[in-house]
């Protein structure tokens, strides 16, 4: 009678149709010694479901999450206030004054004045580079040495 009780209630857990009760029926009747020869098959799953039910989990779970600064939010803000900055800002500058002069003379005047001041520069760098002719002059002398030592050479050499 018991068997049969036993081989219904497998029938039913295996359609998933028994309560909590029929299981622990289940469970201690294969954690007994007595298991019927033909329902020995069962037995090593209900050994790994009492194994199983005894675990418990040791390890810390952390509740608090750390907060992490996201730094690409900083630069996408920073190309936009720049961007914005850029923008704003041509709006706001006079773009019809473009350095014109309506005078011919008074052009030509301050072309000249600008042309004479590169002029005087570019003569002042010039004449602090004049040494630069006293190392070329050098540098002839030592190809004349050169040709001497390769005369040496071939009148030592035989």
């Amino acid at each position: 009678m018991v068997l049969n009780n036993i081989e219904k209630l497998l029938e039913k857990y295996e359609n998933g149709e028994t309560s909590l009760k029929e299981e622990q029926v289940l469970k201690n009747y294969f954690s007994s010694d007595t298991v019927a020869p033909h329902l020995e098959t069962y037995k090593p799953m209900f050994d790994y479901f009492l194994v199983n039910q005894q675990e418990q989990f040791t390890k810390d779970v952390p509740l608090k999450t750390k907060r992490t600064f996201n730094y690409k939010w900083i630069s996408v803000a920073a190309v936009t206030v720049l961007m914005l900055g850029v923008y704003f800002g041509k709006s706001f500058t006079n773009t019809n004054d473009l350095g014109t002069y309506e005078d011919p003379q008074l052009a030509l005047n301050e072309v000249t004045k600008s042309l004479e001041m590169i002029s005087k520069s570019f003569n002042k760098g010039t004449s602090t580079v004049g040494y630069l002719n006293e190392v070329n002059k050098g540098t002839s002398t030592l190809g004349y040495l050169n040709e001497i030592e390769n005369a040496t050479r071939i009148i030592f050499k035989n």
